[in-house]
């Protein structure tokens, strides 16, 4: 029995909402790489090692 895969069907609003997450969430963890402050970088330490991020 052979099934066929159905195309994902997304709304305009759902791609929206993935892209606009997506790039949020690499401005944020680039804001606490690179940022100068240390509060900034202590409060993302630990999420920055979690996915491989260079701090040091």
């Amino acid at each position: 029995m052979t099934t066929l895969a159905q195309p994902l069907s997304i709304s305009r609003n759902e791609l929206m909402t993935l892209v606009f997450s997506a790039f949020f969430g690499i401005f944020l963890i680039g804001m606490a790489g690179f940022a100068q402050s240390e509060i900034a970088h202590n409060a993302a330490h630990d999420s920055r090692h979690a996915i491989a991020f260079p701090c040091h």
